[in-house]
């Protein structure tokens, strides 16, 4: 027992969940610290769902972007707020699929995915020095 396990893929799947998904509230200048616990709060419920269902392991991200969304939708606000419509009313992005491979913020307004999810940073113009 005493020597290092190595890292289950389950435990990778929850670690770039919580990764991508900071990286895009940071993006978004929403990263402070009671934001971070929600983050922390929806990948501790998610471990024990992939723990019955290893293979949801790749739609973890998907699933804590729409966790952390929603639980941001009652304290904070809509996010992250469409950057590709420039008129009418602000909207927030959508996470698609809702449980799938590979998840990705898409406007469904405009009809397009604006960027994988972790990725909202390369999305917004200006100077993408990463």
């Amino acid at each position: 027992m005493g020597r290092m396990e190595p890292v289950s893929p389950l435990e990778q799947a929850l670690h770039a969940a919580r990764a991508l998904v900071l990286a895009d509230l940071v993006a978004r200048e929403v990263a402070e610290a009671d934001v971070v616990s929600l983050v922390e709060d929806s990948v501790a419920q998610r471990r024990w769902w992939v723990e019955q269902w290893p293979e949801g392991a790749a739609f973890v991200a998907g699933l804590v972007a729409q966790d952390v969304q929603d639980a941001l939708l009652d304290r904070y606000g809509r996010w992250p707020l469409c950057p590709v419509c420039g008129s009418g009313d602000p909207h927030a992005l959508e996470v698609e699929p809702e449980l799938g491979p590979d998840p990705h913020w898409v406007c469904h307004k405009a009809g397009v995915k604006v960027a994988a999810i972790g990725g909202l940073s390369s999305s917004l113009g200006g100077t993408s020095s990463s």
